[in-house]
């Protein structure tokens, strides 16, 4: 219902809804409209996050993926209609105050140095890796050589990661050069085809059917819910439960740590296909002669390995180190809490909580996580650098003790316990309606009258 007054127009949340179409997309922020269908295409987290919010308020979302300076930009595209029902909880009170505190002290900007010792780290071990392939015989030299690859892949991984939420560098320039330099040349990785997919994670935390980080059928399910063949809003296809599917969850949690050891190919895989894909990909020619840059270095130093032996060895020893980094991932969301939907712009500070798992550790360990040991924080205030993750955990847990809230934190054995415990749950449901069918096959059977 649209109503007016003097001073303001107004329509009612129901209206919103009705404006959630590609052709026809509007939000709230803050009570005021906004008609974002024109800016969608050059949206910088592109369409997705737009698209899975679509029709609702989006406060808490937009302040915590946004600088101050995007709010300037806003005014264009209102429509000069208010929210008649818009309404705060005292959870995202809290929340935006803390973003508030944390822009005055001036966290968002102040990056530390940690980005200047992941370089010099990421340029030792990449030259150490060189040296023990070309200036080395030793069949074990050449071994920790793929080692030292994989540890290299995880260090520009996080840079990479970094860079993609923020300016890790004094300006967009430098900050997108790191990005091609750290994911595409580096790791063969899509900087582009990473932000696509991060992006929709953050936004759709832990929801089975757009969150592409929890939809990996038919190798692995994490709730039963994912038997139902749900429809990957992210993918656009149905992620088909069917006999094969069946069977390789009901072995998840003996197959998890294997393939993770070679998860790398599926990004390798998926970077290519968007970049060959008719979807929208900034600079897309950056990106491609990035991958190519991977993979004519990469094959390149392997040669110089005496056979093809130790070539396999090589590259299979910097899969499996790099690994340790995909089941890093994978312990953030895992076991925790799901659910089917698209996400809500009203409940954003406690989908973020219930979704995301810490990892808690020593500072001394926080090079080998890469920040992410502080998943709710990260997803919270996924504008904030690193080196501040530490400090305002705290903070989160006050937040969350206050108003009755899931904060998770454990250590990082713990997590793979955990994570592993839920494959195996789900992996036993899956096998209990291979049995159920099989029964119902043999009951049919027996009452079949010709």
């Amino acid at each position: 219902m649209v109503m007016e007054t003097e001073q303001r127009k107004y329509l009612s949340s129901e209206e919103l809804k009705k404006h959630k179409a590609p052709s026809d997309l509007w939000i709230s922020i803050q009570g005021k409209v906004y008609d974002v269908t024109t800016w969608v295409k050059d949206h910088p987290g592109g369409e997705i996050p737009l698209l899975d919010l679509a029709g609702q308020d989006v406060t808490d979302a937009f302040v915590a993926h946004h600088p101050a300076s995007a709010w300037k930009l806003l005014d264009r595209f209102f429509v000069g209609y208010y929210l008649s029902n818009y309404q705060t909880s005292e959870v995202s009170k809290d929340y935006r105050r803390l973003v508030a505190e944390f822009t005055k002290l001036g966290f968002f900007e102040e990056k530390g140095h940690g980005v200047l010792f992941s370089f010099c780290f990421m340029f030792a071990l990449f030259f150490t890796s060189v040296y023990l392939v070309v200036g080395a015989t030793n069949l074990w030299a050449h071994l920790a050589a793929g080692g030292i690859m994989g540890f290299l892949w995880i260090q520009s991984g996080w840079v990479g990661h970094d860079s993609g939420h923020y300016n890790i560098m004094l300006s967009p320039d430098l900050n997108r050069l790191a990005q091609i330099v750290t994911g595409n040349c580096l790791t063969g990785i899509s900087i582009a085809w990473w932000k696509r997919t991060h992006n929709a994670h953050h936004i759709a935390c832990n929801s089975l059917d757009f969150d592409p980080d929890l939809q990996h059928i038919p190798l692995f399910a994490v709730s039963s819910k994912l038997f139902n063949s749900l429809t990957s809003y992210f993918y656009e296809r149905t992620m088909t439960f069917d006999s094969i599917a069946r069977f390789m969850v009901s072995y998840q949690h003996l197959t998890f740590y294997p393939v993770m050891c070679f998860a790398r190919l599926n990004l390798f895989a998926q970077s290519i296909i968007l970049l060959l894909s008719k979807k929208k990909v900034s600079s897309r020619w950056q990106e491609i002669v990035g991958v190519i840059v991977f993979w004519i270095w990469y094959p390149y130093l392997i040669s110089f390995l005496p056979n093809w032996g130790e070539r396999a060895m090589f590259v299979v020893a910097s899969f499996v180190v790099t690994g340790l980094q995909h089941v890093q991932f994978c312990l953030s969301h895992f076991s925790s809490s799901v659910y089917v939907g698209q996400p809500q712009g009203n409940d954003w500070f406690e989908k973020q909580t219930m979704g995301t798992l810490d990892i808690s550790c020593s500072p001394w360990m926080d090079w080998f996580h890469g920040g992410l040991q502080f998943q709710v924080e990260h997803h919270l205030f996924p504008r904030l650098p690193r080196c501040h993750l530490r400090r305002i955990v705290p903070l989160v847990k006050e937040l969350c003790k206050k108003h009755k809230l899931q904060y998770s934190s454990v250590s990082f054995m713990e997590a793979n316990r955990m994570t592993v415990a839920t494959l195996r749950n789900a992996a036993l449901q899956a096998r209990n309606l291979e049995n159920l069918a099989a029964r119902n096959l043999v009951w049919e059977a027996l009452h079949t009258h010709g």
